[in-house]
């Protein structure tokens, strides 16, 4: 059995009900790591790491001390070319970590948006059988900012954000992802909508809206999800 070490960044935000229904589809266990309140457990009896979202920036060292450790963690992961599969803040923790930039977004992307696989992410193993259009659950106000170094490539890209997934040249293993279809179920979202209230209604975002939006994908993207998931398995096997 694989096992992934989870880094989870706040109460509110746990590795999402798709996650959770795909890895258990793999026979996959996950040991959760909440690291606002715990140090980070020993890393190398691991397979890889899922790193999750959550409300620090990555330069907010001060405000929030655990990522100094957790980033610490993520270079040692690196050193020893284990899996890492990172979510909207892991997908930035991943790209600071590789030299790239991280930094506000051009716009506030909450919701759904469509996105697109890019020539790498069409042949990008982790979106085999999976549309080259497909819906994006997003919870965001900072992005990872082009140009990119040049052994990290783009797998996908939206309307609301130019780097929607990245990955690394000849290791396909390294995956990150500014959306969070992996929590894009309603029993999460109104989760998120509770624990976040202060983002949403400082941008004037209903959370009504949120759900019925919601509950017409989460079927589709919990399915897409579950085909994702069995492929990054299938990297790392």
């Amino acid at each position: 059995m694989l096992r992934f070490l989870v880094f989870q960044h706040m109460p509110w935000e746990g590795p999402g009900s798709h996650l959770l229904r795909a890895a258990k589809k793999q026979r996959v266990r996950l040991d959760i790591a909440e690291l606002w309140h715990k140090p980070i457990p020993d890393i190398d009896p691991y397979n890889g790491v899922i790193v999750l979202g959550g409300a620090p920036n990555v330069n907010e060292e001060q405000k929030y001390p655990f990522l100094k450790s957790e980033k610490e963690a993520i270079q040692h992961i690196l050193k020893k070319d284990k899996a890492y599969l990172g979510f909207c803040l892991g997908h930035q923790l991943l790209a600071d970590a590789l030299k790239a930039q991280v930094g506000p977004n051009f716009c506030t992307s909450i919701g759904f948006a469509e996105g697109r696989l890019t020539k790498e992410g069409r042949v990008h193993p982790m979106f085999h059988n999976i549309s080259q259009c497909l819906p994006l659950f997003k919870w965001h106000t900072q992005a990872v900012i082009p140009p990119l170094p040049k052994e990290v490539y783009i797998l996908a890209t939206s309307q609301d954000c130019q780097v929607e997934a990245i990955s690394v040249q000849d290791r396909p293993h390294l995956v990150g992802m500014q959306f969070d279809n992996h929590a894009a179920a309603i029993s999460d979202v109104k989760t998120w909508i509770a624990g976040d209230q202060k983002l949403l209604s400082s941008k004037g975002i209903d959370g009504s809206n949120l759900l019925q939006s919601t509950a017409e994908l989460e079927s589709l993207i919990g399915a897409q999800f579950d085909i994702m998931f069995e492929n990054y398995i299938r990297i790392i096997s």
